[in-house]
């Protein structure tokens, strides 16, 4: 009865119902974990990926985690662990939910994330774009899943004809650019901006007619993106490693500006 507390009892068992029987297991497995790791380390954080829910409706996924959500803060609650904090994704391989969970969990992990979106967001508003992959507003799933496939689609393509005769090099390194235009007057545009990042724009063709402009600002922005990361490397760097008075030698003012020091 507590088991399918969500159910009637009179009810006839149904897959909704399996589905909880096979995930009452794993929150006892969950809570044991994650208990065990949070008295080792109180500042760790607990990604939950909730795995396939395919099988479930848009509203039957929405209560699945809710309750899974629940009752995993009640059993945290129970063994006072209040402070710690589960946040849950909820997953599919034939979605891509998968990859947009993976990418929000990323996205934690950089500390330079809140500049990255400022300037995404500046990109945008002097390109006059429509959409940019990643920036701070609400994401269309459609557009998300766009962008996504248009990666896939220049990583295999590169993989067969952008390699050298014999085989070396890279897929995607700083030459990398593609451009497809659908069939709905829509344009998609990315562009390389490290070796571990890829701006994709979503635009209207008639847009991309000004594509000097969008050269030119995506110019400054790949800029600006390296010297943010140039200035996390220099602030992760012993003190020593530098030469004193050499002409790279530089202080990070709080805005995270390079300025030069005696």
């Amino acid at each position: 009865k507590s088991l399918f507390r969500w159910c009637s009892t009179k009810c006839r068992p149904t897959r909704r119902c399996f589905w909880r029987d096979d995930y009452m297991e794993a929150l006892g497995r969950l809570h044991l974990t994650v208990s065990r790791a949070y008295r080792v380390n109180p500042e760790i954080n607990f990604e939950v990926f909730i795995h396939k829910v395919d099988g479930l409706s848009d509203d039957h996924k929405i209560e699945t985690q809710r309750d899974i959500h629940q009752r995993a803060n009640d059993d945290l609650a129970d063994a006072s662990l209040e402070k710690l904090h589960l946040s849950f994704y909820l997953t599919s391989i034939y979605d891509h939910s998968i990859f947009e969970a993976f990418s929000k969990v990323v996205q934690k992990l950089i500390p330079q994330l809140p500049t990255l979106e400022n300037l995404l967001n500046i990109f945008i508003s002097v390109s006059r774009k429509v959409f940019l992959t990643y920036c701070s507003s609400p994401v269309d799933m459609q557009y998300y899943e766009l962008c996504c496939d248009m990666i896939d689609v220049v990583i295999d393509v590169s993989c067969i004809y952008g390699l050298r005769e014999d085989g070396s090099g890279s897929a995607y390194d700083k030459e990398s650019m593609a451009i497809i235009k659908l069939n709905n007057t829509t344009v998609l545009y990315l562009k390389e901006v490290t070796k571990f990042l890829a701006l994709v724009c979503i635009l209207r063709e008639e847009s991309f007619e000004r594509k000097g402009l969008i050269d030119y600002n995506f110019h400054c922005f790949r800029k600006a993106i390296h010297e943010v990361f140039e200035v996390g490397v220099s602030a992760q760097r012993p003190l020593g490693s530098q030469a004193v008075g050499s002409p790279c030698n530089k202080a990070v003012a709080l805005n995270g500006t390079p300025r030069n020091t005696v």
